[in-house]
């Protein structure tokens, strides 16, 4: 059981801070780019084409991250496997240790 609440935990915890990391990354990344081409404007083809590639990458995590929440999320039980799993963990017996 605990298997499954660590695997429910990761899969629903994990595409969001990809997420959020991501959209960070691609916003210093833009920042820095406007930055430099507004330095150098003789510059801005290679600046942009640079950009655009680092942004390509960084989209390329998020949408790897996406594909992991989803067989995360197949792994998961549903409905009625789900509602036996827990009600056979709750007629388990606590097992006490010693001190």
């Amino acid at each position: 059981m605990i298997y499954l609440a660590v695997l429910a935990f990761g899969a629903t915890l994990g595409l969001p801070i990809a997420v959020i990391f991501a959209s960070t990354a691609q916003g210093k990344a833009t920042s820095a780019a406007l930055e430099g081409i507004a330095r150098q404007p003789e510059a801005t083809a290679r600046i942009q084409t640079a950009m655009i590639i680092g942004l390509a990458l960084i989209e390329s995590l998020v949408i790897y991250s996406l594909l992991i929440f989803f067989l995360l999320m197949a792994k998961l039980p549903q409905g009625d496997a789900l509602q036996k799993m827990i009600e056979a963990d709750a007629q388990r017996p606590v097992v006490q240790t010693a001190r």
